[in-house]
C-alpha cells in the first residue's frame, strides 16, 4: 500500500498504530496476522513491514474516529471530529464511504 509521507514518517516513529482505510474488495483481502509493506510517495522507494494485529469496521468515518483516541491515527488532538473527516474525504469520496464502509487497520511495525 501507498502512503504520502506524513502518514508514513508517523508510522515509522510509532506514532500512528491505526491506519483508516474504505473497506473496498482490496482491503477485505487483509486478515489480521497478515504483513503490509507500505511505500514512501511519490517514489516508493522507501518502505516499512507491520503486522496487522487487528481490525475495526465501521459504516462511517464518524463512527471510527468516535471510537478511538486521535493518537491512534497520528492525528494533532486539536482536530475535531469533522476535521479529521475532512482529512479523509481528501482521498475518499463520501459515496466510497457509503458504499464500502471503513477499516482501521491496527498495526505493530515490524522491525
Amino acid at each position: 500500500m501507498s502512503l504520502n509521507p506524513e502518514p508514513f514518517e508517523l508510522i515509522k516513529s510509532g506514532k500512528k498504530t491505526i491506519e483508516i482505510r474504505i473497506y473496498d474488495e482490496k482491503r477485505r483481502k487483509v486478515k489480521v496476522g497478515d504483513y503490509i509493506i507500505f511505500s514512501k510517495l511519490p517514489d516508493k522507494v522507501e518502505k516499512i513491514k507491520v503486522q496487522a494485529i487487528g481490525l475495526s469496521i465501521f459504516a462511517s468515518f464518524r463512527d471510527l474516529f468516535a471510537n478511538f483516541d486521535k493518537s491512534k491515527f497520528g492525528h494533532d488532538q486539536k482536530l475535531s471530529i469533522e476535521e479529521q473527516i475532512a482529512k479523509q474525504y481528501e482521498h475518499y469520496t463520501p459515496e466510497e464511504e457509503q458504499l464500502y464502509g471503513v477499516v482501521g487497520i491496527h498495526i505493530k511495525l515490524i522491525k
